[in-house]
This record gives C-alpha cells, structure tokens and sequence, in this order.
C-alpha cells in the first residue's frame, strides 16, 4: 500500500527519539525534548523535538520559528522536497510498497524543445491569455507557456525534466477546439514545477488554462492533459499515480459540467475517497471566474468549503441529534410505534416503523388470530396494513377478521358491510394461497408502499415461500431482503414462522426454537409467542362434565387461557409475558375474564349489529 506523508509522519512519532538521534546526533535529550542549535544540527538547545505523549514528533525551532512533524525536519535536515524525505524515511522504517509498473512503451519520446521561446508582449497569444483570459503576463511566463504559428504551445515540466507538450489553436473553426500533443510522450500533468516542494495537499483541474488561472488566485495547481470525462480520458494516472499517492489531501477543482462530475467521480474512486475534496466554484470553471472578476477571497472560501464525497451510509452522529431528541421528546403527534390491543402491555411493547417482528406457536395456538386482532388495532389508529396469508383463502381470511372486528360470532349481512366499509382504503390483501414466490412478494409488498403508503406488513407463512426448510441459505438471503425492505421504507414487518416439533404442547417454544437458520431470530428486532394453555382447556372439559377436581386442577382455571410471550425486543427494554384470556365467540383475546369482546366499528341499530353473540 502506498502511504501518504501524515502516515509516514505517524510512524515516525512511534520511533521520536531514534528518528531525532538519527537527523540530529548532536543534540542530547532533556526531558522529554530532543535539544539542539538548530535545524543544521549546531550546539545549542534552541531546537527541541518532543519524544513522547500525544504530541510525539512535533518540533520547534524557536529562533526562527520554524516547525513541523518528523517529516518535516526530515526535509528540512536533509534539504530535501517532501517526496524525497518521504521515500527515505520509508526506507529508514524498512517500508516498502508493492511496485506496479503501468505499461509504457520501451522508451517514451522527449518533446522538442525548440517552439519553446519567450514569449513577446505584442505576440497574438500573450495578447489572447491577457486579453480574453484575464491572466497576467507573470503568470503566462511562470508557466513558460510559447506561441507557434497560431497555437499556445504548453510545456508539461517536472523535475526539470520537459515530459510533454501540448498546443492550442487560436482558431476554432466551427466552435470546435484544436488540440494536438506532441507524439509518444509520457502523460504526465500541466504544472509540476510550480508544486511546493513541502506541500502535502495538491489540487486538480481540468484545463492548462484554469491552472494558471488558480496559480494566479494563488492556489498552486496541476491540470490533467486530455480534459474531463472519464475511460482513456485519464491514461494519465498510471504513470503519475505514484507522485499523487503521498499527499494528503487532494483537492478537484474540475468544470461544474457532465464531462467533470464523470471525471470527479472516477478519480474519487481511484486516488481515495477519504482523501478527496470536492470544490465547487461561483462559475464554471477556474478561468471563468477570473473573467468575471471573482475575488481571491471568494476563491479561499470555495476551497476552504470543499466538500468530501462519502459514501452515502457514512455518516456523522451529530447529524442524528434531532432524531436522537425526539425518542427522548417525542413531537406532538408524532409516531413513535403502534401500541397493541391489550392495555397491559401498554408501556411494555411498540410495533415501531422500520421494525421486524417475528411470531411463532405451536400449530393452531393461535398465532395468527392474536396477529388478526393486532391488525384490527392498527387500523383504528389509522395505519393501512397489507397481510399475505398463504394458508387461508381471502374469504376465510376476512370472516375471522370480521368476528374479530364486530366481537361476535355471527354479525348481520349489515353489520358486516358496515365492518368492510371500515375497512376501505385500510386494509389490502395479498391475493394467493399456496406457495408464493418470496420476490414476487417483496416486489408487490414494494409497490403497495409506494403507492398506497401501506405502513404494516403481515406474511402468514414464512413456511408457505418458495424456499425449502432446509435451504439455510436462501432462508437468510430473505431475511436481509425483508430487513431491507423495512429499514428502506419505514414499516412494519410481521412475520409467522412454525416452530421445530416438540414432545408436547405443556411448555411454549422461545425465539431458538424456529424451524430454519438461525438468522430467522437473529435478524428480527422483536420475537414474539402465542401459547395456549391446553392443561386449563382440559380441566374446564373435565369441569363441564361434572368431574370432580382437585386442589391444582381448581388453580388451573384461575390460570389465564393464552400467554403473550416476548422474548426478544431490540429497540425496548422489556422481556416477559403476558396473560390474556380467549373469547371464541369472537376470536378475540383480552385483558382479563370479565372483559366484553371490543367493538372495533361502531354500528348504531343494535338491532341489525348482533345476532349471536358467544361469551
């Protein structure tokens, strides 16, 4: 891997005092300071480099002010540029990269440097940079930019070595520019020679002249030599990839056009997203700030502003303080979860958005129906809910749901028009029994989101998709998808799942009992049971035929005929369970015995309401 100056620099600081000895040998340690004369290493105690603690490296010269980390007096002592310090003290550490040569031809050519001349003032090109472009004549010969014929003529300099030259026509026919490069040159980038030697962030742009347009703001800058856009567009970063690699920060200063964003994004991806900044200027590019009189300090600020381009998963935690607020204070209003139809665990138990609850039982414990009733309460708290059930038909399915909605086991034709009218817009069906195919579903589950803003989910079966009990695999691929489903769109998700066969149905399964993988309870943010008391039902058999009971069989009918079991609540704090008592009549479950099943939809002739009702 190639390292960058700070990361070199920190690994110094690890060895402070052997790096001090080594650049200073004439100094002695006081303290926790390395003293000496000065950076040339005469007596004296002026000097002073610390060796441990946070600031381990750091040194200051407080006779001429001059400091930096261990880097810095690396160069310094060594009179060196801070690529060269950097690849010695590499050595020194015993650092070295894996070398990755970029196909190049045998030898590539040298321009010529014969069109390279000085530039006269009354020449067409020094009067077209100043004139048009707004550069000062400084500036043209910082760049030792010449003229041939009607061209600009650019020489790409580096390490006082000539690497490429490209021209420039002054002429457009038809709008269109006329670039040529001299042949089988290194690519290379415009404006080395200008770079500071001791500079550790270095910025980009996309053209010879916004270069020098940003030189003379006074921002030193390298422009890449075949313009924006992205491909073959940038050949030159094979070969200048290792010279980029040491600085710590690089700055993208490219158009605000198509052919710049493309650019931007690929050599973000290439050069290091974490070290990449993105700056947006008041016009197009450099130069067209310059003509339009943009001032150096609005330059600074744009810089100064440049923004990084994260991945958009990461993110600060400050940037969640309002909603970390809000679970502590919720807004007026707002909501925070869905309570459930049983008073007692009010406080105990939320169905929150962007949650997956995951409930199993025993076969015909009733699952499924205390999921009905859930789905009734949601709807009265105005949620719109979509249930897949893919082991009972639409009719069945909502002829449970319709006792449950009146509280009575046989409602008038009325009545039960009066309940699907309540209904409307608030409860949607996945229509199909048997095996689903679990993307088809995902997909229409997506779609009813989207469209008619469904806020719960319910998939009554896990065991009724398309995927094999044992196929652990597959199993958790749809959990992930669920799980992202539900933290893409903020809802509910309700999963029923049957639990792995046991000797007897005396005691409930628990969140490891699920038949499948593991990740079935693992990924799910609550875990839910409904057990029946099947030893109560017994002795009230028993009790109804006049059978006498004994002392336990007399405390068992005090008992409560379901248990509502959590077992698992990632986003709350309780665990436990929850007594609840069964009406068949209405297939309701409630808070205690003398409770009367609810009627979730009013209906005001009495008369028509009830026909039947069985408590």
């Amino acid at each position: 891997m190639k390292m960058n100056f700070s990361e070199i620099a920190k690994l110094l600081a690890q060895r402070a005092e052997e790096v001090a000895r080594h650049l200073l040998p004439n100094g002695k340690r006081e303290g926790n300071e390395w003293r000496v004369g000065n950076t040339n290493g005469e007596s004296g105690r002026s000097l002073g480099v610390r060796l441990q603690g946070e600031k381990a490296g750091i040194w200051a010269d407080f006779a001429s002010g001059d400091g930096g980390d261990l880097l810095d007096l690396w160069a310094v002592t060594r009179n060196l540029t801070l690529l060269e310090a950097k690849n010695e003290a590499a050595a020194f550490l015993g650092i070295s990269a894996p070398v990755f040569e970029a196909h190049r031809p045998f030898k590539f050519a040298r321009p010529s440097q014969k069109n390279l001349t000085i530039l006269p003032m009354a020449s067409a090109v020094m009067e077209y940079l100043v004139n048009e472009r707004k550069l000062t004549p400084e500036t043209i010969n910082a760049f030792k930019v010449s003229q041939h014929d009607r061209e600009i003529v650019f020489p790409y300099w580096r390490n006082g070595d000539l690497i490429l030259i490209k021209y420039l026509s002054l002429d457009r026919p038809g709008e269109k520019k006329q670039i040529r490069v001299e042949p089988n040159c290194e690519p290379s980038l415009f404006g080395w020679h200008l770079i500071p030697a001791h500079g550790r962030t270095i910025t980009l742009c996309e053209g010879e002249i916004d270069a020098m347009s940003l030189y003379q703001y006074g921002v030193p800058a390298l422009s890449v030599p075949f313009g924006g856009g992205k491909g073959d567009k940038h050949k030159w970063l094979e070969y200048e990839f290792d010279r980029l690699a040491a600085y710590d920060e690089i700055n993208l200063c490219f158009d605000m056009d198509e052919a710049g964003w493309a650019a931007v994004a690929e050599l973000v991806e290439r050069l290091g997203r974490h070290r990449c900044r993105i700056v947006e200027l008041p016009h197009k590019d450099a130069n067209e700030c310059l003509k339009a009189g943009i001032s150096t300090k609005t330059i600074e600020e744009a810089f100064k502003a440049a923004r990084t381009l994260d991945p958009e998963e990461l993110k600060r935690a400050s940037t969640f303080v309002e909603q970390v607020v809000n679970e502590f204070y919720p807004l007026p209003g707002a909501i925070i979860g869905l309570s459930p139809p049983w008073e007692k665990s009010h406080g105990k138990i939320l169905f929150r958005p962007d949650e997956l609850s995951v409930w199993t039982g025993i076969n015909g414990h009733g699952k499924s129906q205390a999921l009905g009733q859930i789905v009734l309460h949601a709807i009265k708290q105005n949620v719109r809910v979509c249930i897949a059930s893919l082991e009972l038909k639409p009719k069945r399915l909502l002829m449970r749901l319709t006792r449950q909605a009146a509280g009575l086991a046989l409602p008038t034709k009325e009545y039960i028009q009066a309940i699907h009218d309540w209904y409307g817009n608030s409860l949607w069906l996945f229509d199909l029994v048997g095996t689903a195919k679990s993307k088809r579903l995902l997909e229409v589950f997506r779609y009813a989101r989207r469209r008619y803003g469904i806020d719960m989910f319910v998939i009554d079966s896990f065991m009724k998709l398309d995927i094999a009990e044992d196929d652990y695999k597959a199993q958790k691929s749809f959990m992930e998808e669920i799980c992202d489903f539900k933290n893409e769109h903020n809802c509910h998700v309700h999963l029923v799942v049957h639990p792995r066969k046991s000797g007897d149905e005396c005691s409930p399964p628990g969140k490891l009992d699920n038949k499948g993988t593991g990740a079935i309870s693992d990924m799910a943010d609550n875990c839910f049971c409904i057990w029946r008391n099947k030893a109560k039902e017994e002795t009230k058999r028993l009790q109804s035929q006049n059978i006498p009971l004994d002392q336990k069989q007399q405390e068992q009918l005090k008992q409560c005929d379901t248990l509502w079991i959590c077992d698992k609540q990632r986003n709350g704090e309780w665990e436990g369970k929850i007594g609840l008592w069964f009406d068949p009549g209405s297939l309701q479950y409630l808070n205690h015995e003398k409770q009367r099943p609810v009627e979730f939809v009013e209906y005001s002739n009495i008369s028509n309401r009830e026909e039947v009702y069985v408590g």
